[in-house]
């Protein structure tokens, strides 16, 4: 029997509605071969689960967890303050104030207790950022980082000889084809 890698991220969310925006920082972590662990934790509905999770996440092996809530947007903070892993918060889009108050709670936090903090709904950086935290100490990683970074400029670079070639006009009825 072939054992699983041990995850070294933890991507969390209160609910199962917060899936969607939370996918895309599983999928960063599946491009770079970093894996995972997904689960949905409440800070409101399940708070016991939620201390267990963020007080043994070091000690099962974990070395940065993103969490993602909306609203109230506890999780991200509370589990700051019950872990010495770097977490990344998420705000989730929201129905009424779209993810702005959401936004508020998890950037608002104490001295002491850091949350990094992406933009709303920005779950692919997210991912980007737990995986360079853990490229810091490994350099097979770094090196993919400064690959994807690599292309990053590529593309755009791409983009601008078609720009140049195209003219701004045709460019943008191209972008809208697409």
């Amino acid at each position: 029997m072939t054992s699983l890698p041990e995850p070294s991220i933890g991507i969390i969310m209160g609910s199962d509605s917060d899936l969607p925006t939370m996918e895309a920082a599983i999928v960063v972590c599946e491009r770079f071969a970093v894996p995972t662990e997904v689960a949905i934790i409440s800070a409101h509905r399940t708070p016991d689960r939620m201390v267990s999770y963020a007080q043994n996440a070091h000690g099962r092996g974990l070395k940065v967890i993103i969490a993602g809530a909306g609203g109230a947007a506890h999780l991200p903070g509370m589990v700051a303050a019950l872990t010495p892993l770097p977490v990344i918060g998420v705000p989730i889009p929201t129905r009424y104030l779209q993810g702005v108050d959401s936004l508020y709670s998890i950037v608002q936090m104490p001295n002491g207790i850091p949350v990094a903090t992406v933009a709303i709904g920005n779950a692919h950086n997210a991912g980007l950022l737990a995986i360079q935290i853990l490229a810091s100490h490994q350099p097979d990683l770094l090196v993919k980082v400064q690959c994807y970074r690599h292309e990053l400029t590529s593309k755009v670079m791409e983009k601008q000889v078609d720009l140049e070639s195209l003219g701004y006009k045709e460019y943008l009825e191209s972008m809208e084809r697409k």
